[in-house]
Order: structure tokens, then sequence, then C-alpha cells
């Protein structure tokens, strides 16, 4: 009980600040401000950064686009109360919140993520489309599905990633395994990938590519597709169901692989589970209950509410 204890005490939520924006490149403010559909609102921006550092004022000033400035402008000087400003940066903060896990930190993600283990069968049906094959690995992350394209007999992967946190993360696991010469990693977002026309046989993402225009949408599928050669695919693994009747109208087909046992995460240890817990689902208390309950790094999906990561809808080119 007094391990159980400490362990809580230590896993204490410390949320972001606004001064962490800091962490963000001017690419990186372009994409989240600039892209159509956009949900990160200028004004609540401008009242967030409200007696904020100048250089971070400036960094998202030049990021703009012109018709937001006055807007930006006006929001920022005008007077607020204290409870708008404190809302106004709960909403960027919430909204930021995995930009910033990416970015802020890269090592607490990668804990996570190692622990959400994709279904076997997932890569063992899309086999055929990878042995011998060029790939691209779109939000590759810390390279989870890098390596299973690579295990799975791809020829050569490119892994692109915009967090500069997680392509550390990346560029240490190729070192450790030596295989640099079938892994390429590059810095790139999916609305701008940085590949040429028809420069790969398979284009997937894991976990990585939404609907939504900051994470993908219309302009991040279109250039999966530039980048796939004709009659190669378009592959999404663990789609948000929410997302599913959009990829639909898209023209992706849904496969779902079949499983006997309920899936779980994994955690690395119990420390491990109940500091992702606290960071990652601390708007679900029963995740806690759960492995406090159960004494155990593992945590089913179920608990969590979310489909488990078994299922990929994919598209022909």
């Amino acid at each position: 009980m007094l391990q159980t204890t400490k362990i809580i005490a230590e896993t204490k939520l410390v949320p972001f600040q606004i001064s962490d924006l800091a962490i963000f490149d001017d690419d990186a403010w372009k994409t989240l401000l600039n892209q159509d559909g956009s949900s990160l609102q200028v004004t609540d921006l401008a009242l967030s950064l409200k007696s904020a550092d100048k250089s971070l004022i400036d960094s998202v000033w030049r990021n703009i686009s012109p018709p937001k400035v006055k807007l930006f402008y006006q929001t920022l000087i005008h007077s607020a109360s204290y409870q708008q400003v404190e809302t106004a940066r709960q909403r960027i903060l919430d909204r930021l919140f995995w930009e910033l896990t990416y970015w802020k930190t890269p090592e607490l993600y990668e804990t996570l993520t190692e622990g959400e283990n994709l279904h076997p069968g997932i890569f063992q049906m899309l086999k055929p489309d990878l042995e011998g094959k060029i790939v691209l690995d779109a939000g590759a992350g810390s390279g989870r599905a890098s390596f299973e394209c690579l295990r799975y007999g791809a020829k050569q992967v490119y892994a692109i990633e915009p967090s500069s946190g997680l392509l550390n993360i990346l560029n240490r696991k190729l070192t450790q395994r030596k295989l640099a010469t079938r892994l390429t990693i590059r810095q790139g977002r999916f609305h701008c990938l940085p590949l040429s026309d028809n420069s790969v046989d398979l284009a997937l993402s894991c976990s990585a590519f939404t609907a939504e225009p900051e994470q993908g949408g219309k302009q991040g599928l279109a250039e999966l597709i530039r980048v796939t050669r004709p009659k190669g695919k378009v592959v999404i693994i663990w789609p948000r169901q929410e997302d599913l009747p959009w990829l639909a109208q898209q023209g992706f087909k849904y496969v779902v692989v079949p499983h006997t046992q309920e899936m779980k995460i994994h955690f690395r240890s119990f420390y491990s589970a109940l500091r992702c817990a606290t960071y990652f689902y601390h708007h679900i208390p029963a995740v806690k209950e759960y492995l406090l309950k159960a004494g155990s790094p593992e945590l089913p999906f179920s608990v969590l509410g979310v489909n488990p990561p078994h299922d990929y809808c994919w598209l022909e080119v």
C-alpha cells in the first residue's frame, strides 16, 4: 500500500502552460493556424497570450495569415477579464494537447504507444503489399508502423514525421537497429509530403491520419495519393471510428481483423501505467481505478471506451 501511495504521489498531472507553446517552430504554427477548417481560434489564441513572452507572441504573429492578423492584434490589445483569459488558455491547451505532447514530452508519448500493440493480423494481411516494396509511413511518430513494415519485408521505408522530439527517438532507434540502408527518416507533414510523385508502392499512416485538416483531411489524402504509384494502396491503420463514414466517402474499404482475446495496452511497468493514466486519461476516472484495483500494468481498451487497434482502411490508387 505504501509503495502504491508513493507511485500515485509521483504521477500527479502537471498540465502544459501557455509558455510551452514556444516549443513549436514556424512550420508548426503555419499548419495549426492557416489550414482550411482549422479548429484553432485566433481570438482564443490572442487572449491566451496576454502577458506572454514577446518572442512567443512574435512567433505566432508572423505565421498568421494576413486576413487574420488584424483580429489577432485587436484581441491581443483589448482588455479582457481574468476569467476570459483563463478560459481561452484552457481551450488552447486542450486543443493543442497532443501536439504539445509530441513536441514537448515525446518520451512519455513513446511510453504510451510502445504498449499499444497493433493486432499482428494487420501486417500479416498487408504482407503482399509490403514484401519487396517501397513504403511511406506518414505521421510515423516513433516508428511503430515503420519497423513493422520492415519486419514484413518492405524493401525501403520512408518515415515522415513533423515533431522534432519524436524524430529524435526515431533516429535513436534507427542507430540501435542498424537499418539505415532501409529506413529513411524525414521531417514533413501530411499536407506537404517531401516525396516526389509516384514514388512509393504503399502509403500508410498508423493512428495519425484523421479527417481533420490539421491531421490530414482532404489535402493530406491528396498528398498520400500523389506520392503513390498507380495500382498502389493508401492504408489508414487504426482509424478513428468517427472518421469511418468520411473514409468510406473517399472510397476506402474497411477491414476488421478478428480477435479472440480482449486486447490490452501493455505498459512497461505499473508506474508507467499510472503515469500514462494520469497524463493521458485523467478525464476517464475508471482508468486509474481499474489499474489500482488490478495492480497490473495491463489496461483493456474496453476500459478506455475506444476501439482496439485491430482494423484498417485501404484505397487503391
